[in-house]
């Protein structure tokens, strides 16, 4: 599905017009949209919601409702417990390891929290934390799931992200040798997140050359990765055979980026995407697939200082990662605006270059496009979800209350 600017900024103003700005909005049809492409992309495969990417309670429900997606990777456990409470999930699977000793209080003091939520863990000191606030033998098993690191790794170079310490199969089977013989866990599954294909694009603008090492890269570090992580998942499995009797429940990979190529693996059994259904900026240089923007914030006019310049209120709603301009938002609607080089993005105000700049008055609106998706939500309490040309809020998760890493 392709996005009419135009037409897209009408039903934007219309369904938005009697708020006031900052406004951040969601169109629902280029979300479902998305939500079909994935599961589509996932080849008959089960997709998880990444939740920090969308980081609204009423669109994580719609998605899950959505044929084709099921469960939810969350960000931190006391997310994970909020959700499960929340009646919104019972299959939880939090992407990162947790020492929150009250969250995990509260994980092992209830049964029904317990079966729902799946710990990553990377080592075993992980589970020295848990016993120490509550030692097995009194709290019900704690399901675990192993973090394989997926980066690639060609002679003593290091291409992807700095995560698991958990390589090789070999480093695989050990820490689940541990893990088995700790009284009080349950080895459920394994996670492995290959960052350098899922969460790089292969397309970046004028930038052919790195594009072509980019893909260079992707297609070499994939056939690594499907090699050794089949290694490891045979390695865990014998582990759970020979000390348990048991089998993994699942083996998780991918992101939006990569949901095609990680679902053609035949050891995974599940895939996870959130970015893809907001469509933020990151994912426009992706050849394969590029999910129709969905996911917008407004600011206002509020000055004309020169021609061709139009300063909005607000606009510094930069995302995590490497600083660098990719991270900035970019105004979207209407087309042909730019930032001023010696200025940005700014917390309070931001001007505008473009001949589009003469067409804006104070009052008027720029709709802008984040870098990254969930991240959006941290600024603003509700999302404006926009059908056809109306618009009904929905509390992001600031809305309700909770900044889960504030």
């Amino acid at each position: 599905m392709i996005a009419d600017r135009s037409n897209l900024q009408k039903r934007l103003d219309r369904a938005t017009g009697h708020l006031e700005t900052p406004i951040a909005a969601v169109d629902l049809a280029a979300f479902d949209d998305n939500a079909a492409q994935l599961v589509a992309r996932a080849g008959g495969k089960p997709v998880r919601v990444a939740s920090k990417s969308v980081r609204c309670r009423q669109l994580i429900e719609r998605a899950l409702a959505k044929p084709g997606w099921h469960g939810v990777m969350a960000y931190t456990l006391a997310e994970a417990i909020w959700l499960v409470r929340e009646g919104v999930t019972d299959d939880v699977l939090v992407a990162y390891p947790t020492v929150d000793r009250t969250a995990i209080a509260a994980l092992t003091s209830d049964p029904v929290l317990a079966g729902a939520i799946t710990l990553m863990v990377d080592h075993a000191g992980h589970l020295d934390v848990v016993d120490r606030v509550t030692p097995p033998g009194k709290r019900p098993p704690v399901r675990l799931c192993i973090d394989l690191d997926s980066s690639w790794k060609p002679g003593p170079m290091h291409v992807g992200v700095r995560r698991s310490p958990v390589h090789s199969a070999a480093q695989a089977s050990v820490l689940a040798r541990r893990l088995v013989a700790r009284p009080g866990f349950a080895l459920v599954g394994m996670m492995s997140y290959e960052a350098q294909i899922a969460g790089v694009g292969d397309a970046p603008p004028r930038q052919a050359l790195r594009g072509r090492a980019i893909r260079l890269m992707q297609s070499r570090s994939y056939l690594e990765i499907v090699k050794r992580r089949a290694e490891a998942v045979a390695a865990i499995r014998t582990v759970l055979a020979s000390e348990s009797g048991a089998d993994l429940e699942f083996v998780n990979g991918g992101g939006t980026g990569s949901v095609a190529a990680t679902s053609a693996d035949p050891v995974v059994t599940e895939v996870t995407a959130g970015s893809g259904l907001y469509g933020p900026t990151l994912f426009d240089a992706y050849r394969n697939w590029r999910p129709t923007p969905a996911a917008f914030f407004a600011l206002s006019v509020v000055r004309r200082p020169a021609p061709r310049i139009a300063t909005v209120l607000g606009g510094g709603w930069i995302a995590s990662g490497p600083a660098e301009t990719s991270r900035l938002p970019q105004p979207y609607l209407p087309e042909g605006l730019r930032f001023k080089p010696d200025e940005g993005a700014g917390e309070v105000q931001t001007p505008l270059l473009g001949a589009a700049a003469d067409t804006l008055r104070p009052g008027d609106r720029v709709w802008f496009r984040h870098a990254k998706a969930g991240e959006l939500c941290e600024h603003v309490n509700e999302l404006q979800l926009i059908d056809g040309e109306t618009a009904a809020p929905a509390p992001t998760y600031r809305g309700e209350g909770h900044a889960f890493l504030g």
